[in-house]
């Protein structure tokens, strides 16, 4: 077929010959055959595709400018498509914003690998595709190759977007592919493994504490067999893209058409005079449709949720949270814990049968996350679980109807919201690793707590406790409550809700890892980064982390590759804080040393930032784990301390033995005590009351064992409390009351 003919199709007969001529290379193959080996065009073939693509892209049609320019470098507050779109005002009749903009996802290159015919896909073919996984790893290793490498820890499986170094220059987990050689022949490859439209490529430089390596420019390459290469072209010139400026920003560039092929490749052309050729990078590209591609149907994860899965800005996520509380007023109430701050209001939804109401015997559960503002993934999830919970309630669901009888819950999505706001004005793929961690003041959220660990050390070693500290509830030092203390407001709001709330569990959402962390988070011995440093109630932790990390769909999969530089698949996806790297002053600690909560952190996914076409299957990766989660608070035992009146005694003291660490009763008196299953026995005291010992047996089923205590005043107490209501004076009995007191003594004197 020649120009001339090709010149008189419309475009979409182009369009649709390009969707024939891909048919065609699809062959045949098996399941059983070798995926790597499927999809290779001839030569021919090739041929008449680029062909197409090239009249694809000189055809005007109403996206088009004739001015535009052949390398597109996309500016930051620019990056993500999908955010400069107008959102529509969310309906109160259903999570979705709307039945449009439902159908507009599904039809639009980013949340779809296929192109279908019609005259919106056609307009649609210069829209940028999403990312093709290099960040996310569902881009494996042996996709990836380069011409040459300076080390395996600088090897072509290091040149991931965003991806972290080791502390060491020599460490096997470097921060980069490095070429082996400085010069323009050098190259990193990414095999897509079935035609994709490829439509643009972000790059960084080198993650390194101690060097300073990035490409400035590019060519892009593309191929269909490895072999053969073909250039982008600029006119008749090779293009050359702009690239970075320093290490850790990422640039975005996109190609001036779409190119479709198997293969591509990145040719650095510059770099860093004083540096070396040295790239993190990801391609973003549209997988073809392909039924017969055994590698895609077997890594496809697809969800059957109707949900709302997309990022949300602040004001969309208000509003999201709003159509969930008029689609379930009786279970869900809305409040919020203070401000950030910029003044943004901290918001959280409550689910509870009854909401508002702290109910005797029901255990507080809690759910946070965008402690770091960059860390979007915990957030999204968080709004998807609050959607769920409510449409499973309505359809019937008896697991989520137990969970919110019995439950009082409450997620809290964005606790930074002003970070949050930074990172999603820049968009998912150019926020890089650290913009918007930070509060506006430049505070650390999650670990600005005060440090009661070392109060408590020091207590232990002075032998204080407990006569002078109790193993529980250490106090707030005074200097940390002053106003001239670094401490961020956002933090103080999440203070005063801990106090305020008799949470019993709870889990704050991470990202940029794959693991449950669980306390101690700092070390024990000074000066020590990392050694492990266990609580009193180590066993019920390591419990609680692995309820979450077994149920993950990857967290535990000893195959799945290492997020950065530790394989925590090796470990049942779950660490010891301070095993991985101490931190003093972190939300898990101070909530178990200052309330009875225990705490975790779920670190949800290697990509802190996962484009909007990466949500439903993370949803589908943590789904499970936090019902599952949420379900743990139910185990141990509970019960209420009470006076012989049936009055419920606040802030009695519940101990275990052999374990040193206690709990407090709530105002009404009851408790929660989380336990491994097992007989225990356990002891209840208050000030002015006698302790009362019992066994309490844990089962292995769902359930809280039911451990109620009745405790009597002490003699001493009832003195000094009669003392106290005479003001410390000798009571004075009436003159018949005193008769009959002597006369009684004389009776028993004869």
């Amino acid at each position: 077929m020649t120009r001339q003919h090709l010149s008189l199709l419309t475009p979409l007969a182009l369009l649709g010959l390009l969707t024939v001529l891909a048919d065609l290379s699809h062959g045949s193959a098996g399941d059983e055959e070798d995926y790597y080996m499927q999809d290779l065009l001839t030569r021919e073939h090739y041929n008449q595709v680029q062909e197409l693509e090239k009249h694809v892209a000189s055809t005007p049609d109403r996206h088009d400018h004739p001015n535009q320019k052949p390398a597109k470098k996309v500016p930051k507050g620019k990056a993500d498509s999908s955010r400069k779109a107008d959102k529509t005002t969310a309906d109160a009749k259903s999570v979705k914003t709307s039945n449009k903009k439902a159908e507009n996802k599904k039809s639009s290159p980013k949340a779809s690998n296929s192109i279908s015919e019609g005259e919106g896909q056609y307009n649609s073919i210069k829209k940028e595709c999403p990312p093709m996984g290099l960040e996310t790893l569902k881009i494996d290793d042996f996709q990836l190759h380069a011409s040459t490498t300076k080390r395996y820890g600088l090897g072509a499986h290091r040149g991931r977007l965003n991806i972290q170094a080791g502390l060491y220059e020599d460490d096997l987990y470097d921060g980069a592919w490095c070429a082996g050689r400085d010069d323009p022949l050098q190259w990193f490859e990414v095999d897509a493994r079935r035609l994709t439209k490829f439509t643009g490529v972000i790059t960084q430089g080198r993650s390194s504490l101690w060097s300073s390596d990035w490409v400035t420019s590019y060519k892009v390459m593309v191929s269909n067999d490895s072999h053969t290469w073909i250039t982008l072209k600029n006119g008749s010139e090779d293009l050359i893209f702009s690239a970075n400026r320093e290490k850790e920003i990422p640039v975005q560039n996109i190609f001036p058409a779409p190119v479709v092929a198997r293969y591509i490749r990145v040719n650095p052309r510059s770099w860093f005079k004083i540096g070396s050729i040295c790239m993190r990078v990801e391609i973003l590209g549209c997988p073809l449709p392909d039924p017969h591609n055994y590698y895609h149907r077997r890594n496809e994860v697809i969800t059957t949720d109707d949900l709302d899965f997309r990022h949300h800005s602040y004001k969309e996520m208000r509003q999201l949270m709003k159509v969930v509380n008029e689609m379930c007023p009786n279970i869900t109430r809305i409040y919020n814990i203070g401000k950030s701050q910029s003044g943004l209001k901290l918001y959280a939804i409550e689910i509870s049968d009854n909401p508002g109401e702290h109910e005797l015997g029901e255990p507080e559960f809690r759910y946070t996350a965008g402690s770091h503002g960059n860390e979007v993934l915990g957030r999204e999830l968080l709004l998807l679980l609050m959607q769920f919970m409510c449409l499973e309630y309505l359809s019937g669901n008896q697991r989520v109807r137990h969970l919110v009888e019995e439950t009082r819950i409450h997620l809290l999505p964005s606790v930074n919201p002003d970070g949050y706001e930074k990172a999603f004005e820049v968009g998912s793929e150019l926020s890089g690793w650290s913009l918007g961690r930070w509060s506006n003041d430049g505070i650390d959220i999650h670990h600005n707590f005060p440090d009661l660990n070392s109060i408590l050390w020091e207590a232990e070693a002075k032998k204080w406790i407990p006569r002078k500290l109790y193993n529980h509830h250490v106090p707030i030092p005074e200097w940390y409550q002053s106003t001239n203390a670094s401490v961020a407001v956002e933090t103080r709001a999440l203070i005063a809700w801990m106090e305020k709330i008799p949470f019993v569990l709870g889990g704050n959402l991470q990202g940029g890892e794959l693991v449950v962390t669980f306390p101690y988070d700092k070390t024990r011995s000074q000066g020590v980064t990392r050694e492990p440093t266990p609580t009193p109630d180590d066993h019920v932790f390591r419990w609680l982390a692995f309820s979450y990390a077994s149920t993950h769909r990857l967290m535990t999969d000893a195959n799945r590759r290492a997020c950065h530089t530790e394989d925590f698949a090796k470990e049942d996806g779950t660490i010891n804080g301070a095993s991985w790297h101490t931190a003093a002053g972190s939300m898990n600690d101070f909530s178990f040393l200052h309330t009875n909560c225990f705490e975790l952190s779920m670190y949800v996914g290697c990509d802190k930032f996962p484009h909007e076409s990466e949500l439903p299957e993370e949803w589908e990766n943590n789904r499970e784990s936090l019902l599952v989660f949420m379900e743990q608070v139910h185990r141990g035992i509970k019960g209420v301390v009470r006076d012989l009146q049936g009055r419920g005694i606040a802030n009695a003291i519940i101990s275990v033995e052999g374990i040193g660490h206690d709990i407090r009763t709530a105002a009404d008196g009851d408790y929660w005590r989380l336990l491994n299953p097992g007989e225990y026995r356990v002891t209840a005291r208050a000030e002015g009351y006698s302790l009362t010992s019992r066994k309490c047996e844990v089962g292995y089923e769902m359930g809280a064992t039911r451990c109620d205590f009745t405790i009597m005043r002490t003699n001493l107490s009832r003195i000094k409390e009669i003392m106290e209501k005479f003001n410390k004076q000798p009571i004075k009995l009436p003159i018949r009351q005193l008769q009959v007191r002597r006369s009684r003594a004389r009776r028993l004197g004869t």
